[in-house]
């Protein structure tokens, strides 16, 4: 039996940061198995990934229960069944509750396409966009009772094009999520993340030297 812990992910559509975490378990970049994917949609492409990887999937229909908070029990109890030791979001368009978090303080990781604290909710790159912000990119950060308000553990930057569409600059985004989290989920893992006063220390895990940039670059 391994010894590697597992981890469970979830997942709503197409399941391309899925995707790029299969891809850095099987490469031996992350210390970890993926112990089981769900999904609230039973034709969500995610499921069809992690099936053709051999992980065990679980479809559960939100539809089905009378509240959020018998969902989530019933997802936390699956979870469970697996020994998961950290829940990882890939495009899971749920809102979790206490009875979800609650059985898994600080351990639920959630990607999300903007620079946060800007840009909360479901179209981050639309509203950068809307407002005219030079940069923008993506939030690793952990799950609390709040949207997308949760302490960040990394983020990634792209430049805002003037002539950016909101699929432009998501297709951006999405190449830098597909990088930035499997290496968060990589730092739980090791236990070389603090949280302190809702902010996550790494101990300087990778400092950047002498970084700057500037858009437009005249």
């Amino acid at each position: 039996m391994s010894s590697l812990p597992s981890i469970g992910v979830l997942v709503s559509g197409s399941g391309s940061n899925l995707q790029a975490i299969i891809d850095a378990v099987e490469a031996g970049c992350i210390p970890c198995k993926i112990g089981v994917v769900i999904s609230n949609k039973a034709d969500a492409y995610g499921l069809v990934r992690a099936r053709s990887h051999g992980i065990p999937t679980e479809f559960v229909d939100h539809r089905s229960f009378d509240s959020r908070e018998a969902f989530d029990a019933h997802l936390v109890k699956i979870l469970r069944s697996y020994d998961i030791r950290l829940v990882c979001l890939a495009g899971f368009m749920r809102l979790l509750t206490p009875t979800f978090l609650g059985a898994f303080p600080m351990r639920v990781l959630n990607i999300h396409p903007a620079l946060l604290p800007s840009f909360p909710g479901t179209h981050g790159p639309r509203d950068a966009l809307n407002y005219g912000v030079r940069f923008s990119g993506c939030t690793v950060h952990f799950i609390d009772e709040g949207i997308d308000t949760g302490p960040i553990v990394a983020q990634a930057v792209v430049p805002v094009y003037e002539d950016d569409t909101e699929e432009s600059l998501a297709a951006r985004i999405l190449k830098e999520e597909h990088r930035v989290y499997p290496m968060a989920i990589r730092l739980f893992l090791e236990e070389k993340l603090t949280i302190s006063e809702k902010k996550v220390f790494t101990g300087n895990a990778g400092r950047i030297s002498g970084f700057s940039c500037r858009n437009p670059d005249t």
